[in-house]
């Protein structure tokens, strides 16, 4: 069975489904860089075109995921993490 494509108008809505209740559609460009930061409340990424990749530097062995299409990345609040975009850009769903 083939799965349907994700829209953005229901993944805004499927992690609305998962408690967030402030939930937006973010775009960034090729190559895109956040150095190390965090939020004050547990946040959630739903990747719906490109790809990013994720660390996590105060962890005792810190290692890079990278992340597509489909997938969900949560961030617990206060944990200081480090994100670079791959080289398509990426789109996702963030929820907070």
């Amino acid at each position: 069975m083939t799965q349907k494509p994700m829209t953005q108008r229901s993944s805004e809505a499927e992690v609305k489904s998962w408690g967030f209740p402030h939930v937006f559609t973010w775009t960034d460009g090729p190559n895109a860089h956040y150095p190390p930061h965090s939020h004050r409340g547990l946040t959630t990424h739903l990747i719906l075109r490109g790809k990013l990749t994720i660390t996590y530097p105060k962890d005792e062995n810190p290692e890079k995921v990278t992340y597509g299409v489909g997938d969900r990345i949560d961030v617990d609040a206060g944990r200081v993490h480090e994100v670079w975009i791959g080289d398509e850009g990426c789109t996702y769903v963030i929820g907070e």
